[in-house]
């Protein structure tokens, strides 16, 4: 059984009422493959989560982009993983790099937070990736590397985490990796998965692609062999989405 292409929308702090609407509308409207083509789960600011899944087609999940490193409780301003489970949202994105970066979220944090909410019930697109001094130095297998390594070191069960390899250099700068550079890292942490997890999961495991993905760079960076799909940002608020979910029919060809 092959890997299904997985795709995921990150709505970032973007929103208002009005856009969401729209939004939802052209989701919902767009022709795309079946669900067993294509796994596609959209990711609103919290605010808007409920109105999303209470809105959207109901093969097209909803993710949080982000959840407190355990239980709830005096932590003004957190969301907990109970919650999510909670309100049924059944997937959360962690370890972005924009909070690695912004808010100083370590490794260690990151692969925590990894493990509580898989422990919860959640299902977890775990993020990585390197900055564009570490590229230039050469560090980058390194940097990805360490970052699997602390969810490694906190997990046993890889079947509801996919990973986001999204280079910090191209994320929201219009720089996107050549597929070559993209198929490269995917590839060395499917090696790393295989050495140091197991062959198992390191065949199983998906392991997408953020970092600038649009409709006219989606169809050739697919075409991968270690690409299993995308993680959108900017993109994920145009119509052009729904080009980038039917990238999925390149695998399927």
């Amino acid at each position: 059984m092959g890997r299904k292409f997985f795709v995921g929308g990150n709505w970032k702090c973007n929103g208002t009422t009005d856009q969401v609407d729209q939004i939802v509308k052209t989701l919902n409207e767009g022709q795309v493959p079946s669900p067993d083509v294509v796994e596609v789960v959209v990711s609103p600011p919290y605010v808007f989560i409920p109105v999303v899944k209470s809105k959207l087609r109901p093969e097209f999940q909803v993710a949080a982009q982000n959840c407190w490193v355990k239980k709830g409780g005096a932590f003004t301003g957190e969301v907990s993983a109970e919650m999510l489970v909670n309100l049924a949202v059944p997937w959360v994105i962690l370890g972005h790099s924009e909070r690695r970066a912004l808010l100083g979220e370590s490794n260690e944090f990151v692969g925590d937070k990894v493990a509580y909410a898989l422990a919860q019930g959640l299902k977890v697109i775990a993020c990585v990736g390197e900055t564009l001094e570490q590229r230039e130095a050469g560090s980058t297998m390194d940097v990805v590397a360490a970052q699997t390594k602390a969810i490694a070191e906190r997990i046993k069960d890889w079947s509801n985490v996919v990973i986001a390899y999204e280079p910090v250099w191209a994320i929201g700068t219009g720089k996107v990796a050549t597929p070559a550079q993209a198929q490269e890292v995917h590839a060395s942490l499917r090696d790393w998965l295989k050495t140091n997890v197991s062959p198992e999961v390191a065949e199983s495991t998906r392991i997408i692609y953020g970092g600038s993905v649009t409709a006219a760079n989606c169809k050739e960076l697919a075409a991968q062999p270690d690409v299993d799909g995308f993680l959108v940002g900017g993109a994920s608020l145009k119509p052009e989405f729904i080009d980038i979910i039917n990238s999925a029919t390149v695998k399927s060809a």
